[in-house]
């Protein structure tokens, strides 16, 4: 088919003049963008405008225009003189002034300093601003028309780049603990006992290879970090919020995480704190005891009481009231071995409770066999109880009622306390090693699922205790 330039007063025919190139009035591009379809449309009504015809009832699509008229450019190129036909329009002179042209020069040395910058900022990058795409065969890289574009914005620009640099390297620095991988703490023992509580980083990595099969999958938090994560805060009782920030997660995935990890390290480590067989105790009785007890002594008892919020209802209120501590308190009996490891731990009881209903209710006494004996403090009146059971309750005399203690029981409270301080200094190591026990626990805490009997301070107390015994015992064989 023989093509025909509509240019006014213009003959030339694809038939003859064969060097010539022949072009349609740009088409509407609608598929590529509002700011795209805007553009192409203002760049057809500018052709339009520039025939100087009325095409009324034709075809615009048969219309077409020689390369006589003008070199054809990108869409994105509009200051460019050739963006319409401009030369021989045949009606009058639309040629662009000197004035347009050096204007034209000027953006193109402005998009040409703006690459230039940009390679030496990013040179491993090709640098293609504002990239956007083209209905024609070109493929370079389009640059979107700088026109209000001077040298002071370039300057900004490239300070604003460089800032954003730094900004993006400091987020990475904080956000470091958020990738955290067992292998980062590798020799590294200091940081894993201040972080975790744990002696070392074998201990840590034994305890996460025991727990790895049981620690649910999570997308936004690899079975380590949830781990890791629980250790912190039990280690350092820190704050859901502080947390969430520290491995960018939210403060509502943080607490889900923390009460699912808890119950897999209570049920996991339940078995590190057991009742020893009295063979083993023989074995392992330290000589202090041996020296004023021989090897009876099967356990040291104490109470670990822990603040907690104040209650809103008022029958809870009351039942948690602890004289001793002016607070409301959860109290747990806590017995350990001669060895200073940790051999009982009961559930939460009020602290109103008074030490000898909670050993008498708390299953305690179900481990108490013949001739053992038992050290505990004053405040635990169970001599009926353990005579009751063929064993003897070893407590300071009393002087209420007495000017002063008898030599004898100024001797026999003393070789009490001597032993008996064991369980204080582990009550101690509990909570200066897990902090979390040390703090005032919220009281969504000593709430309990339907199917449990266990609330979540229980599991937590315990799992602290477990913890503990995997450190090295307070008390010296020798």
């Amino acid at each position: 088919m023989v093509n025909y330039c509509n240019v006014l007063q213009c003959h030339n025919r694809s038939d003859r003049e064969t060097d010539r190139s022949f072009y349609r009035i740009p088409a509407i591009i609608r598929n590529q963008g509002q700011a795209c379809e805007t553009l192409s449309s203002q760049r057809r009504l500018k052709w339009l405008s520039r025939l100087n015809q009325d095409f009324t009832g034709k075809n615009l699509g048969n219309v077409r225009v020689c390369s006589d008229h003008f070199i054809m450019v990108d869409l994105y190129d509009e200051t460019n003189p050739d963006w319409a036909p401009s030369l021989k329009m045949g009606h009058e002179k639309l040629g662009f002034s000197k004035t347009s042209k050096d204007r034209h020069e000027r953006i193109s040395k402005r998009k040409a300093t703006i690459k230039a910058k940009a390679a030496v900022m990013f040179p491993e990058e090709e640098f293609c601003p504002n990239e956007a795409p083209d209905d024609s065969t070109n493929t370079d890289c389009n640059v979107e028309t700088q026109t209000d574009l001077n040298g002071f914005l370039i300057d900004a620009m490239s300070s604003e780049l460089q800032a954003l640099r730094l900004e993006m390297m400091d987020i990475k620095k904080h956000v470091a603990i958020s990738k955290l991988c067992l292998s980062d703490l590798i020799g590294k023992d200091d940081k894993v006992k201040f972080l975790t509580g744990l002696s070392s980083y074998d201990v840590l990595a034994m305890l996460y290879e025991y727990l790895e099969d049981f620690i649910p999958t999570k997308k936004s938090l690899t079975k380590f970090q949830m781990l890791f994560m629980t250790l912190m805060r039990l280690r350092l009782n820190l704050s859901e919020q502080f947390l969430a920030f520290e491995f960018a997660v939210s403060q509502s995935t943080i607490c889900r995480m923390f009460c699912e990890v808890v119950d897999v390290l209570y049920a996991r480590t339940k078995p590190f704190v057991h009742w020893p067989e009295r063979e083993e105790l023989y074995k392992t009785m330290p000589m202090e005891f041996r020296k004023y007890f021989g090897k009876k002594v099967a356990v040291i008892i104490d109470c670990l009481e822990i603040l907690i919020e104040i209650p809103s209802n008022l029958t809870a209120r009351a039942q948690t009231w602890s004289s001793y501590k002016h607070h409301n308190t959860v109290k747990f009996l806590m017995g350990i071995r001669p060895q200073g490891t940790v051999s009982f731990i009961s559930k939460g009881w009020g602290g109103r409770a008074t030490d000898k209903y909670i050993t008498e209710h708390s299953g305690f006494l179900n481990y108490i066999l013949p001739g053992d004996i038992v050290l505990a403090d004053r405040g635990f009146d169970i001599k009926d109880i353990m005579g009751s059971l063929c064993a003897k309750a070893k407590i300071p005399a009393f002087t209420r009622g007495k000017d002063q203690l008898s030599p004898l029981e100024i001797e026999s409270t003393r070789k009490i306390a001597h032993c008996r301080i064991h369980v204080e200094r582990v009550i101690g190591c509990v909570r200066q090693k897990y902090t979390m026990l040390d703090s005032t626990i919220p009281i969504r805490f000593m709430m309990t699922k339907d199917s449990e009997s266990m609330t979540i301070l229980d599991k937590i107390c315990h799992v602290c205790c477990s913890l503990t015994n995997l450190c090295e015992p307070i008390v010296c064989f020798d």
